[in-house]
């Protein structure tokens, strides 16, 4: 099986000319022998690229949309949070109380997934924006990269919370998050439409750039961080996006879509939905490929 990655993501290796040969090779390694796989299930829903699912569907008949891959908990509830699910509940966790004291809506999450990194410049530039935003924030910043952060910034304060790690999933499910500040990971852009959580893009590689165009101008779920001539994005512009989802009328019709995408995500893994139908064909293949072995 083949866990989907879009071809698109190619382009960014065409176009950076950086040591990422091993990457590139992986990449393209995934695509080797996709003819010979039974299924491909993809981490989508058809509803969110039906052109670009249809023209793949025609291409490999076999491939499905099955997504998003995300717990029924955060979607349509179908299966409660209990023990059959592997998600711990971090209701203790400091991150999770700082924002159980936050208004609805009033706080800025950033993050920048477990791979994409940025520069010393950038960090302290994020750094700034967020606390001339005046806005509340929550950063994620792993261990690897604190030192990069100016000696100044208060990592714990009234408005702003700097962590290592936290449960994404919910801290995007709280009602206490405004938006979204990503490197537009796939995984990452699939939860914030699933959750509804508007974005500010800020791609760093590969396929996010391709992810970035599509929040910004097919879904309209977010905005885009404009970077300067040293591919730097300043607090000042970082300021202004976050007034811009947090604050205009621009960002309530943002927000709007977000929503509107949300459900649709809860509708694609519902009973009957576009998702659902998918698995449910999947797992019907298995039973019957199961019967067909024993009566041989």
């Amino acid at each position: 099986f083949y866990r989907h990655q879009s071809e698109r993501s190619i382009v960014h290796f065409l176009t950076h000319k950086v040591a990422i040969d091993v990457i590139l090779e992986l990449v393209v390694a995934q695509f080797s022998n996709i003819d010979k796989a039974d299924w491909i299930l993809c981490n989508s829903f058809y509803e969110l690229n039906k052109e670009v699912a249809d023209w793949m569907m025609k291409t490999w008949p076999k491939l499905r949309t099955i997504g998003p891959s995300i717990p029924s908990m955060f979607l349509d509830n179908q299966v409660k949070d209990d023990e059959r699910y592997a998600v711990a509940k971090f209701t203790s966790e400091e991150f999770m109380v700082w924002l159980n004291d936050k208004p609805k809506g009033s706080v800025v999450y950033v993050s920048f997934g477990s791979m994409a990194a940025l520069n010393e410049e950038q960090t302290v530039e994020m750094a700034c924006g967020l606390r001339d935003s005046g806005s509340y924030f929550l950063w994620v910043v792993r261990d690897s990269e604190q030192s990069k952060i100016p000696k100044d910034f208060e990592k714990k304060s009234e408005k702003g919370l700097v962590v290592t790690w936290c449960s994404q999933l919910k801290v995007l499910a709280h009602e206490a998050i405004g938006c979204f500040i990503t490197h537009c990971g796939w995984n990452s852009i699939l939860e914030a439409l699933s959750l509804g959580v508007p974005t500010i893009a800020m791609p760093r590689w590969s396929d996010q750039y391709t992810n970035a165009k599509l929040i910004v101008d097919v879904w309209k779920s977010g905005i885009r961080a404009p970077l300067d001539e040293k591919q730097v994005v300043r607090r000042d512009a970082l300021k202004h996006c976050i007034w811009e989802l947090m604050e205009s009328e621009n960002g309530k019709e943002i927000k709007s879509n977000a929503m509107q995408w949300k459900n649709l995500a809860a509708a694609a893994v519902s009973k009957g939905g576009s998702s659902h139908k998918h698995i449910t064909e999947f797992v019907d293949s298995l039973f019957h490929l199961q019967a067909t072995c024993t009566d041989s």
